[in-house]
C-alpha cells in the first residue's frame, strides 16, 4: 500500500499486515508536520517492511533496486519489521540510504531529518527491541476512506516456532482502554464509520486485569461508532462471553481464526497452544453462536515434518467445519526460527500442490456461500476503489455497487448477484443495490 503526499516530498510504501497499515497512518500524520519534508531536495521514500518470511524482505529489496534505478536521486529509508530482523540484508544493500528499525521507529522523522540535513551520519538505528514499552500514540486513519484501524496491541509472547514477528516487534503490550475508547470516539467525530481494533495478537490485550473481552464490553458501551470489528484471534480466544457480544450488531459478524492446522502433532511442533479439537470447537461454536458470521481462516501447509496423512486430517477436519475462506499460506523457511531447524522439510514442489489442494476447497466453500447471500439485505460500507463502486457488508462481504452512493454513510444494499467476471481474484464479488441510506 502507497501513501503518497501531495503537500510533501515523501511517500510510504507499507508491506505486510494490518498492525503495519496502522503504523503507516500514524508515519504519515507525523510526517505531514514535519517542515523539513515538505522542503527536500530530493524525493523520499519511506518503506514500512514486513519480516513474516524471508521472501519478503528479499522482494522488497528488489523493489528498491527498480526503484533507485527509474530515480537515481530519490532517497531511500527502510524501517519496520524487516529493518528490525533482517537489517544486515539491508545494510548491505547500497542503495538504501538510511535504516531505521521498529526499535526507533517512534524518532523516525527526527533521525530522517538529522540524516539528510547531514547532523548525523549514523546510516542504521537500532536496538533490543524486548526494551520497548510503548505502542505509539495516534495513526491508523486512511486519507479520503470510512474504515480505520486502530492498534490496541503490540508484540508477542507465543513465539510459535515458525515466526520471528517477536524479535521484529518484541513482548506483548497494550494501550488502556481509556485511551482506546478515547481514540475510537475522536474517530467517529472525525465521520469514521467503522474501526478496526488491530494488533500482532489482540489475544494478549491486557490492561491490568481486564481482557479483550472486557475492552470490547467497554467500546460497545461507550462508544456510537456504527461499526467495530476484530482482527486475528486463536481458537482458545473465542469464549462464551466473548461469542454473546455479537448479539449487538454494531459488533461486525466476522471472525478472522488463526488456526494455522488442524492436526494436533502439527500444532504442536508449530508451538501452538491449542489442539485440532479445539480448532474444530471453535468453528462449531461461531457457527451456533453467531449464524451467517464470515469466517476467514490462516493455514499453513507444508510445515517440516508434516506428513501427507497428517495434511489430510487438516483437509478432511476443514471440509466437514463451518467456516468461509481459507487464506493459504505454502509453509517458507523464516531463517532464525525454531523450524528452520527441524527435520523433514518438504520439496517445494509438493508444499506448493498442498496449498492448491486447499485454495480449491477454499474457493468452493466461498462460492457456496456467496450464493447464500443472493436475495438477502446488508448494511454496506462505501469504500475507495479505482475501478469499480464498491462496499464492505458488515459481515465482511466485498460487494460491487450498482450505483455510486450519495456520500461515504452506510447504506442498505440487496444482494442481486454473485459475479465472477470483474474482480482480479478468483473468489469473485456480490453485486448489489442501493435500497436506501441508513442513519444512525
Amino acid at each position: 500500500m502507497d501513501r503518497l503526499n501531495p503537500k510533501a516530498n515523501f511517500e510510504i510504501k507499507s508491506f505486510g499486515c494490518k498492525v503495519n497499515t496502522y503504523d503507516a497512518g500514524l508515519l504519515e500524520g507525523r510526517l505531514q508536520a514535519d517542515p523539513f519534508l515538505e522542503t527536500s531536495k530530493d524525493k523520499i521514500y519511506i518503506y514500512n517492511t514486513c519480516a513474516v518470511t524471508g521472501e519478503a524482505t528479499k522482494e522488497t529489496v528488489r523493489e528498491i533496486r527498480r526503484l533507485k534505478k527509474n530515480e537515481p536521486n530519490a532517497k531511500i529509508v527502510v524501517t519496520g519489521c524487516g529493518a528490525q530482523v533482517d537489517t544486515a540484508v539491508y545494510d548491505s544493500t547500497p542503495e538504501i540510504d538510511l535504516i531505521v528499525a521498529n526499535s526507533h521507529k517512534g524518532k523516525l522523522e527526527e533521525i530522517v531529518q538529522d540524516f539528510f540535513s547531514g547532523a548525523t551520519l549514523e546510516r542504521t538505528h537500532k536496538s533490543n527491541i524486548f526494551r520497548k514499552e510503548d505502542l505509539e500514540a495516534g495513526g491508523g486513519i486512511e486519507t479520503h476512506h470510512t474504515r480505520s484501524f486502530l492498534k490496541i496491541q503490540d508484540g508477542c509472547n507465543s513465539f510459535c516456532s515458525y515466526c520471528v514477528i517477536p524479535f521484529a516487534r518484541g513482548t506483548s503490550r497494550s494501550t488502556t482502554i481509556a485511551d482506546i475508547v478515547q481514540r475510537i470516539n475522536d474517530l467517529s467525530q472525525q465521520g469514521m464509520q467503522e474501526v478496526v481494533l488491530t494488533g500482532i495478537h489482540i489475544g494478549d490485550y491486557e490492561d491490568k486485569d481486564l481482557r479483550l473481552v472486557d475492552l470490547v464490553e467497554h467500546v460497545l458501551q461507550k462508544t456510537n461508532i456504527p461499526r467495530i470489528r476484530l482482527t486475528s484471534l486463536e481458537p482458545k480466544e473465542l469464549s462464551p462471553r466473548l461469542l454473546k457480544l455479537y448479539a449487538n450488531e454494531r459488533l461486525c459478524a466476522h471472525f478472522h481464526m488463526s488456526i494455522q492446522s488442524a492436526e494436533s502433532k502439527i500444532l504442536s511442533e508449530m508451538k501452538r497452544n491449542y489442539t485440532a479439537q479445539d480448532v474444530v470447537d471453535s468453528l462449531k461454536n461461531i457457527s451456533e453462536c453467531v449464524p451467517n458470521a464470515f469466517v476467514g481462516m490462516d493455514v499453513i501447509v507444508g510445515f517440516p515434518g508434516e506428513s501427507e496423512v497428517e495434511f489430510l486430517e487438516t483437509f478432511t477436519r476443514l471440509e466437514k467445519s463451518p467456516w468461509t475462506k481459507i487464506h493459504v499460506f505454502p509453509y517458507s523457511i523464516r531463517p532464525g526460527t525454531k523450524a528452520s531447524r527441524i527435520e523433514g522439510h518438504l520439496p517445494q514442489i509438493e508444499i506448493q500442490r498442498r496449498a492448491d489442494v486447499l485454495r480449491k476447497l477454499s474457493l468452493e466453500r466461498y462460492s457456496t456461500e456467496a450464493l447464500k447471500q443472493v436475495g438477502h439485505y446488508k448494511k454496506v460500507l462505501p469504500l475507495n476503489h479505482k475501478k469499480l463502486v464498491m462496499g464492505l457488508s458488515r459481515d465482511y462481504w466485498k460487494v460491487q455497487l450498482t450505483s455510486a452512493p450519495s456520500g461515504p454513510q452506510e447504506i442498505n444494499v440487496k444482494i442481486i448477484g454473485y459475479d465472477h467476471s470483474q474482480f482480479a481474484k478468483a473468489e469473485g464479488l456480490l453485486v448489489g443495490e442501493i435500497v436506501s441510506t441508513n442513519s444512525h
